[in-house]
């Protein structure tokens, strides 16, 4: 019997395919607006709300959310001084919400989170409820990268133009918080937070050699996204690896591979021999006949 032929397995295909597209929407701006070690850090910060959340018998999204508002928030004000670099508010943060994450997990001996699936997901066992959930926040996710896709491509490129266009660039930025933020707290609980980090920025990031449009770089990312989900899932069952490591370790190898490729295009294209006047006199001739 072949692994999509069992029904926990299809299910987390499924749960991998809507991660994938949620990821592709919020990682493709990730990667153009250079917001990685933000992305990195806002899916770490998020472990003292859920153990606040476990803590009071709460929902676990609700507090992952709440917490990654609280680090978008932070970082927005902090990185508002201008003594501070972006990437030092950032790290401060960073290490300052995982602090208290740990901290909170030391000092209660009853706390109910595992670690290791906060870290590492658990894709093999995804519920019908969590497809549901899943199939909502890709909603979601569509809806603001709709409605947000003229001022995100101009708060990617050139803020001030932006603001010169009336785009309120503020307001575009508070927009692709939340789609980043939803793209994490959705997909937190399938793949862990230290492997949502792998599709949310390694599927855009194997396009963008490739690709100059915005929407061909999000249908890509998909794509692949999908794809390394499918042989993860192939892979982890035949040789008994962890599926979400394995899902996440595929993304990173079509990084690899694309980037290898790029890099041997681009030297050929540089090694080739540039046309002589002559030859380009002859070309420009032969084409106007």
């Amino acid at each position: 019997m072949g692994p999509f032929e069992v029904t926990f397995v299809q299910r987390a295909l499924w749960g991998g395919v809507l991660v994938s597209l949620i990821c592709a929407l919020a990682g493709t701006w990730v990667v153009l607006r250079g917001m990685a070690f933000f992305g990195d850090a806002m899916s770490h910060g998020m472990l003292p709300g859920i153990a606040v959340a476990s803590l009071l018998g709460g929902n676990l999204l609700l507090g992952a959310a709440a917490s990654a508002a609280v680090m978008a928030l932070g970082v927005s004000a902090v990185g508002r001084s201008p003594r501070l670099s972006q990437d030092t508010s950032i790290g401060l943060l960073f290490v300052g919400m995982l602090s208290l994450g740990v901290i909170i997990v030391s000092r209660s001996q009853s706390f109910a989170v595992d670690l290791t699936g906060f870290l590492f997901g658990d894709v093999l066992a995804v519920r019908t409820t969590d497809l549901a959930y899943l199939g909502g926040a890709l909603g979601v996710a569509l809806a603001i990268s709709v409605l947000g896709h003229r001022p995100f491509v101009a708060l990617a490129f050139d803020e001030r133009k932006a603001h010169t266009l009336g785009l309120r660039p503020r307001l575009a930025h508070v927009a692709l918080l939340t789609l980043l933020t939803l793209a994490i707290v959705a997909s937190f609980h399938i793949v862990g937070t230290l492997l949502v980090f792998g599709l949310l920025i390694a599927p855009p990031a194997t396009v963008l050699p490739w690709a100059r449009r915005v929407p061909t770089i999000m249908a890509g990312a998909a794509l692949l996204g999908i794809s390394a989900t499918f042989v993860g899932l192939l892979l982890s069952w035949h040789l008994d690896t962890a599926a979400g490591a394995t899902i996440a370790g595929t993304a990173v190898l079509q990084f690899l591979l694309s980037t290898l490729a790029a890099g041997l295009g681009n030297r050929r294209a540089r090694s080739a021999p540039r046309p002589t006047t002559t030859d380009r006199s002859h070309m420009e001739y032969g084409h106007a006949s």
